[in-house]
């Protein structure tokens, strides 16, 4: 039976649970002070400066006290080699985590610098979304960054980049087609951050559909649609697809209501009520109020309402009150505006004849023919000396 050589044993001991016993008590210092860090983050910045710091921290510190442990133990050189990278991986993951919370921190205080929940928010919309595609982009490249390092601390690893690397054409290749909606969608995040055809709380209509671009993250755009449902749809389909922006450049809109009515309708009156409308209706922004006839047909013509709005949500309201209070208008003031179906009954019955009809008499040509029609033909039909 082989004896325990208890000395080494205390040896090898006594330093590491020295180094988890003075890591635990830093640990948890750290997260009482992150903790009450957190309480008062919003009014001061040292404070958010702390909690950004310390939760990584709470977990690197012990990790390099273990590492100060291990060289202070009679451990062979190859274990105390082994011990030691695997914690060096680990303090620099938590440098990574560190790194990618310090953009966090900065991407929140842009926020913070710049709500959209206010009246004029062009501005603001603007600079969230450019801090919002920026600093993932950011982050996803420390990331990777960072887990990249950690993989090429293995030799096994190290010898498979040297062979890659030797081989850069075709693996490089096979990469960038293998990895093209990745590096699509990242790309067409940084063209949306820098030319910004959307923004965040933009109103667009993506496939037919009307909403609010609610969330842009480094692959994709979340859209809200009216009804509270979400569209998730990739970054790329925006740069290689046409899309409505309602929003682009102002919040202000033009809207129609048509309206179908009689050909008795009286339209000074019309533009009149428009206008009444539109005064007492907080929605109308003041600019456009016109009331035009837009179209004609056998039976009816057609009345297009214009009007204008301060954003599309109270447009859309606007045009249906314009609806409807004009055809409450137009029933109790002029019911001879309202479409109707016109119809001449004549019957002949015993000793009844029809009243004689006065021929119409049949008009000359020069009355009916278009400018530049057969003008060589004289009224008769036959070929006469050509007009000079």
């Amino acid at each position: 039976m082989q004896r325990v050589d208890w000395p080494q044993l205390t040896a090898i001991a006594w330093p590491i649970v020295a180094a988890l016993l003075l890591g635990l008590v830093v640990r948890q210092v750290l997260l009482y002070v992150a903790a009450r860090a957190r309480a008062s983050s919003r009014d001061s910045l040292p404070a958010r400066v702390v909690q950004v710091i310390a939760v990584p921290a709470a977990l690197a510190l012990p990790l390099l006290f273990l590492m100060l442990a291990v060289d202070a133990t009679p451990l062979s050189a190859h274990a105390t080699a082994q011990a030691k990278h695997w914690l060096g991986i680990g303090v620099l993951l938590c440098a990574t985590w560190l790194t990618v919370r310090a953009v966090g921190a900065v991407e929140a205080r842009i926020l913070r610098e710049h709500p959209v929940d206010i009246e004029d928010n062009l501005t603001a919309r603007r600079v969230q979304t450019q801090t919002r595609v920026i600093a993932r982009v950011i982050q996803g490249a420390i990331i990777l960054v960072g887990v990249a390092l950690a993989l090429m601390t293995f030799p096994a690893i190290r010898q498979i980049g040297a062979t890659l690397l030797a081989s850069a054409g075709i693996i490089g290749l096979v990469a960038g087609i293998a990895a093209k909606p990745v590096f699509g969608n990242l790309i067409a995040g940084l063209q949306i951050a820098l030319a910004q055809p959307i923004r965040l709380d933009d109103v667009v209509i993506v496939e037919g559909e009307w909403g609010r671009i609610e969330e842009i993250t480094s692959t994709y755009v979340v859209v809200r649609i009216w009804d509270e449902r979400r569209m998730v749809v990739p970054l790329q389909w925006f740069i290689e697809n046409p899309f409505q922006n309602w929003t682009r450049t102002s919040a202000q809109l033009l809207g129609t209501a048509f309206l179908w009515l009689d050909y008795r309708t009286p339209m000074a009156e019309v533009r009149a009520q428009l206008q009444r409308i539109c005064e007492q209706d907080p929605r109308w922004d003041g600019r456009v109020c016109v009331a035009q006839v837009t179209e004609t047909c056998e039976h009816t013509i057609q009345v297009r309402l214009l009007v204008s709005s301060g954003n599309s949500g109270d447009l859309f309201d606007l045009r249906c009150v314009v609806r409807e209070r004009m055809i409450d208008y137009l029933t109790q003031c002029h019911p001879e505006a309202l479409p109707r179906l016109r119809a001449d009954l004549a019957r002949e019955g015993p000793g009844e004849t029809l009243p004689a009809r006065t021929p119409t008499p049949v008009p000359r040509r020069s009355e009916t023919s278009s400018p530049g029609a057969e003008d060589g033909l004289d009224e008769a039909g036959t070929a006469g000396a050509p007009v000079a």
